[in-house]
């Protein structure tokens, strides 16, 4: 009886080490994933010496993971969001940070990156860790993990390049005929290529381009507007043009800018990607050198009556009730709905490996959000999706809803 015992007690302890080590081969083969979890987490710029902060995008990141919880998940796991580490605006810093979430938080993927010079980029692709945000730079084209939800903002010669900001201004104003525009950049290398890709935009819808300038500083707002409206006022043969289009990551710099050209005389069109923003209604200042620019978000305004932007609403408010709806929040939440999408077309089966062949596969995700994304094409262009809204009398107004165009050829 004592050996039939032993005999059983091995057996079960042999079978028991196999069950174990059956499970710790599956492991590393999806870090950040159990039976019930999927761990993320996101890099963004909190603080910089600029002022820029992305730090809204973690409460849209985590409103929409919240909702995906709230119904069950995806496939049964539930989203662990970590939090967003800051990269203060420094490249190292946000190659620390992509190391220590992959590395000692082991997290599965980087949601939301929204970080103008993020510096994780090459260290992700090495590792086959996928990462989500807004596709502001050259680091994330071409790569097989950065997935921008507009694609990618910097395609190189020969590929896609957008029209869409320019084809909804055309149509905005009832034509580009006989129009001129001047594009300010300032050195940054995600700045400088934006401005080549927005001043073909605008080239490609009609519009005549008479000027870009990208030495304008990115650390800080000069102290000295001057050189840069002066070259502004003058570039059309003498004369000021009739948009201006400003390329530049920061309330502050296009405050200082606009400010400075209205106290020139400019009356024409001032128009940028990034001052759709209602915290600026907060500050009168900021509201006033804002008022009459016409921003150009990548996704659907929060003035929209869209079932999608009541959802986001909603989703918000749970999560962080009277949160001020900014342009990083939706960045956030758009960059963290895809990658939901992309887990659930994945399935129940989810390792790293089989989520990169969903996304570099045949995928394509249309929400009325923030327009389509098409992988592996949108890794090398981007979506050719946006809207535009006008800041008027203190308050935004939606002036061309979210529209999708087709790309050109970058020259």
């Amino acid at each position: 009886m004592v050996r039939r015992v032993a005999v059983a007690l091995t057996v079960t302890l042999l079978v028991s080490g196999c069950a174990a080590q059956q499970k710790s081969a599956v492991g590393p083969a999806a870090p950040g994933v159990t039976d019930t979890t999927i761990k993320v987490g996101g890099v963004l710029t909190k603080t910089s010496a600029s002022g820029y902060s992305t730090k809204d995008a973690e409460i849209g990141a985590k409103a929409r993971f919240e909702r995906a919880n709230a119904e069950g998940g995806v496939h049964g796991r539930k989203i662990e969001f970590v939090g967003a580490e800051d990269d203060g605006q420094d490249a190292a810093k946000g190659d620390a940070a992509a190391k220590k979430l992959v590395q000692k938080d082991q997290v599965f993927a980087l949601v939301p990156v929204h970080a103008p010079n993020f510096g994780g980029a090459a260290f992700l692709e090495q590792q086959g860790v996928p990462w989500f945000g807004w596709a502001t730079g050259p680091q994330w084209c071409g790569t097989r993990t950065g997935f921008g939800y507009n694609g990618c903002l910097a395609p190189k010669q020969g590929a896609g390049s957008q029209t869409w900001w320019g084809s909804q201004m055309a149509d905005l104003l009832g034509g580009a005929a006989g129009r001129t525009v001047y594009v300010q950049t300032s050195d940054s290398s995600g700045s400088k290529y934006g401005g080549t890709t927005i001043s073909q935009s605008f080239t490609a819808a009609g519009f005549k381009l008479v000027g870009v300038n990208s030495g304008l500083p990115a650390a800080a707002p000069p102290p000295d507007w001057l050189p840069y409206v002066n070259k502004i006022m003058t570039s059309n043969g003498g004369k000021a043009p009739d948009i201006v289009v400003s390329v530049i990551a920061g309330t502050k710099f296009n405050v200082g800018l606009y400010s400075a050209l209205k106290r020139a005389g400019y009356k024409g069109v001032l128009t940028d990607a990034t001052s759709y923003d209602a915290a600026i209604l907060k500050d009168q200042a900021s509201a006033q050198a804002l008022e009459g620019v016409i921003a150009a978000p990548m996704f659907e305004p929060f003035e929209s009556t869209a079932p999608e932007i009541a959802k986001l609403k909603q989703d918000v408010e749970k999560v962080s009730p009277g949160a001020v709806l900014t342009q990083h929040l939706a960045i956030g939440y758009w960059s963290a709905d895809i990658f939901l999408d992309m887990l659930n077309k994945t399935g129940k089966d989810l390792t790293r490996e089989k989520f990169l062949a969903t996304g570099n596969g045949d995928y394509l995700y249309e929400n009325a959000g923030f327009g389509r994304i098409q992988y592996p094409k949108d890794h090398s262009e981007p979506n050719g999706c946006g809207a535009l809204v006008k800041l008027e009398n203190g308050a935004f107004q939606v002036a061309k809803s979210m529209k999708c165009f087709d790309n050109v050829p970058l020259k």
